[in-house]
């Protein structure tokens, strides 16, 4: 949670929000990647990319 709140003061700080989609959607993707990665949904998974 450190991590996340030193971020935050970051983004506040330096008026970057414009990044925060941006982390977001590679988290999204991040989890998406490891909790498909040993199932019977990851083929179907890396068609849509």
């Amino acid at each position: 949670m450190d991590f996340l709140k030193d971020l935050w003061g970051f983004l506040k700080v330096r008026k970057k929000f414009w990044l925060l989609p941006l982390i977001i959607i590679l988290l999204i993707f991040g989890v998406l990647i490891v909790l498909t990665s040993g199932s019977a949904i990851a083929p179907f998974i890396y068609t849509l990319f």
